[in-house]
């Protein structure tokens, strides 16, 4: 008989706990903004493209001075390779590897440099965007904002009604938060 009651007693509980947790969904409002929309519409923007441009032609530049410079080395062994000895032939082939090692692990560290470059770039960008995306939501007392796509450009929300789209879809008034 106990058993009954405490397992009444929890089944109670438990929809009394659900129906607490729905009438607070119901209460949620969600908003979404599109990030990316609002970055390439930022006049910063385009200075910022530009300073990254610089950065990754330098880079390029660097990374062509070396190749040349492997490229003659390789030449120059070519012209030699009939006239050394054996062991010669094996030290400057060895050379020649380590040199090839060395112009792809510059290779690497330039593609991650342009990275950290990039992020280092964006964050100013990034933040004011966050920024602007808190202030706006507080102002329509929204609880959560969620980004309409991911950073492979995957879209995250698939539909939304269009009286929704025009009360939770914050983006424009983003947009005007930042002066766009």
């Amino acid at each position: 008989m106990k058993k009954a009651t405490i397992l009444g007693f929890i089944t109670f509980i438990l929809a009394f706990s659900l129906q607490a947790n729905s009438v607070q969904a119901q209460d949620m409002k969600i908003g979404f903004v599109e990030p990316r929309a609002v970055l390439e519409r930022m006049p910063e923007m385009r200075a910022v493209e530009q300073r990254l441009q610089n950065f990754i032609e330098r880079k390029r530049n660097e990374l062509a001075e070396r190749e040349r410079d492997f490229q003659v080395e390789v030449e120059n062994y070519q012209q030699k390779i009939g006239v050394i000895s054996n062991s010669a032939r094996e030290q400057e082939e060895e050379r020649l590897g380590q040199m090839q090692f060395e112009l792809q692990q510059q290779q690497e560290q330039i593609r991650r440099e342009i990275q950290q470059r990039q992020a280092e770039l964006m964050e100013p960008l990034l933040e004011q965007i966050q920024n602007a995306i808190d202030s706006v939501a507080r102002e329509k007392g929204i609880d959560y904002v969620l980004n309409t796509t991911t950073s492979t450009n995957d879209v995250i929300i698939l539909y939304v009604k269009e009286e929704l789209r025009n009360e939770y879809d914050i983006t424009d008034a983003v947009m005007r938060h930042l002066g766009i």
